[in-house]
């Protein structure tokens, strides 16, 4: 079975975004997601990114699909003509890891990143295969219209990897923290 990681910026309102954007800019903080989701040890290999629609509309169309890594759509409105050839589309996060666990793309893959959002995000934190959650904890209350949900009594906050910052970071007045969670 093929593991992923979960990976949110959440402010104190367990806000994520708002009118189909981020309701904040921290360039850091994005630089943090855009390296970690990008990470792998063995350069053969990709990292793949999961995400919702709504999600994948967000970003900036310049910036998609999001360089270097395989993207993943989930939608059951959608249709592949919809997206560019090189972003895969599946009507559920399920259908997409059976997928991803074939052994023509297994073998190409390292790591699997659950991007967002809120629903995408609530099926993957009940699923076996979620492993971790990095989570940027967001020290100030934004505005928001989607909000991150409830972590699990079954996640447990856990010692920083070497690539996370370590200690309350700031940016534009904005204090925020990097945690990681393991099931």
């Amino acid at each position: 079975m093929l593991n992923f990681n979960l990976i949110a910026a959440v402010c104190e309102n367990s806000g994520i975004g708002l009118n189909g954007d981020l309701p904040w800019s921290l360039k850091s903080e994005y630089e943090y997601f855009t390296q970690t989701t990008k990470r792998r040890c063995d350069i053969t290999k990709h990292n793949v990114v999961i995400m919702g629609r709504l999600t994948y509309l967000s970003i900036p169309e310049h910036e998609r699909p999001l360089a270097d890594r395989i993207n993943v759509v989930l939608s059951a409105t959608l249709s592949p003509t919809d997206l560019p050839t090189n972003v895969l589309l599946f009507p559920n996060l399920e259908s997409a890891m059976k997928r991803l666990e074939q052994r023509d793309l297994r073998e190409r893959i390292e790591n699997v990143w659950i991007v967002g959002g809120s629903g995408v995000y609530r099926e993957a934190m009940s699923s076996p295969r979620c492993h971790r959650l990095y989570i940027t904890n967001i020290k100030h209350k934004f505005n928001c219209d989607i909000f991150f949900p409830k972590i699990p009594n079954s996640f447990k906050e856990i010692g920083p990897d070497p690539e996370t910052p370590l200690g309350v970071q700031q940016e534009n007045g904005v204090q925020y923290e990097y945690k990681i969670y393991q099931k």
